[in-house]
């Protein structure tokens, strides 16, 4: 198998579980949020961690929050962060956008998935 068809067979394996993510509880997903937590801050005005600051990251584009070295990969991925497009990151990010520099494998819940796509919604 050729790199392109890993990447692509990811991409798909991805995009299922994100369409197998559930209708999200914000309360559920707030808790699961502290899994980001570590790397991510959500708080609106506050500086970003070892992550981009999450806050108002529903509708907003891919690599582009002030102040934050992204890697060239996500800086020219042309994602704009819909619900859907942050249940399949979640997922598997390096899928999603390969080359990005999250370390982090993803969630394979589909129910912790649409909790926590259900409280990014909410940081707005």
């Amino acid at each position: 198998m050729d790199i392109r068809t890993g990447i692509g067979a990811a991409f798909v394996a991805a995009s299922f579980w994100a369409a197998q993510a559930q209708a999200g509880d914000a309360v559920k997903g707030k808790a699961v949020f502290q899994r980001c937590a570590i790397c991510h801050n959500a708080a609106k005005g506050e500086g970003n961690g070892l992550g981009p600051n999450l806050f108002g990251v529903v509708g907003r584009k891919a690599g582009t929050v002030a102040g934050f070295p992204y890697s060239a990969a996500m800086k020219s991925s042309g994602i704009l962060w819909t619900p859907d497009k942050l249940a399949a990151y979640v997922t598997k990010p390096s899928a999603v956008v390969p080359g990005n520099r999250m370390a982090f494998a993803g969630i394979g819940n589909p129910q912790m998935i649409g909790d926590l796509v259900a409280y990014l919604q909410t940081l707005k």
